[in-house]
């Protein structure tokens, strides 16, 4: 039976960074799937009026394609500040979204990861997605976005996965998605290149006995 999947990511390039393949798998096979972006992820830069905001824009819309996603969400806040708003209206700006979409499992940032905006992002998912009565919400899982989830320091909360979705199959198109934010892509040795996001699917392939994986925490499940 088909899932409905919501992504909730600080920035594009997050949602392929760290669930692209899990994502094309989740439309392969028939699921529907919604991606929710909090903010622009250049609005720090203090590039206004360079085309960057739509240089990234674009790239996201191509990133999402060749995912074959068509359900997008952008919230617009402050890049790199989303804690300068109160954690109330961020959560009150999700809500309607998950209402509306009706997903039974969520994809967010781990709370351990350095960059702000996605702490901040993973919070308010998990309060807007509190098990009420009448939720949808049937699994919440966290994955890591490298340069973020690895770059923290080591007395804070670290990524141990306990979820991993084979992406043998996929990991083609999420190379390809991150091609699309090729911007935002650095060189080897790099965190966060090409040779390293790949080396991180074998990796967390290899480590369960399959081709190529992506790691989760998963937060809660009800079966």
């Amino acid at each position: 039976m088909s899932k409905t999947v919501l992504v909730v990511v600080a920035h594009p390039d997050d949602e392929v960074l760290g669930c692209g393949g899990t994502v094309a798998r989740h439309v392969a096979e028939g699921d529907r799937v919604h991606v929710i972006y909090m903010a622009d992820g250049v609005g720090s830069r203090g590039m206004d009026g360079s085309g960057e905001y739509q240089r990234r824009n674009q790239a996201r819309n191509e990133a999402l394609k060749i995912l074959g996603v068509s359900e997008r969400h952008a919230l617009e806040f402050p890049d790199n500040r989303i804690d300068s708003v109160p954690l109330l209206d961020v959560v009150q700006a999700l809500e309607p979204i998950i209402e509306q979409v009706q997903p039974t499992r969520v994809y967010t940032h781990h709370h351990g990861d350095l960059n702000i905006d996605h702490r901040v992002t993973h919070q308010a998912v998990m309060t807007a997605c509190r098990p009420l009565p009448g939720s949808s919400v049937r699994e919440i899982l966290t994955f890591e976005v490298m340069s973020s989830t690895d770059w923290n320091s080591p007395d804070t909360a670290t990524f141990k996965p306990n979820w991993f979705v084979d992406i043998s199959d996929y990991l083609d198109q999420k190379l390809k998605a991150l091609e699309a934010y090729a911007m935002e892509m650095r060189r080897p040795p790099h965190a966060r290149s090409i040779d390293h996001l790949t080396a991180l699917a074998k990796h967390r392939g290899y480590s369960m006995g399959i081709e190529a994986a992506e790691a989760f925490t998963l937060v809660r499940t009800i079966n």
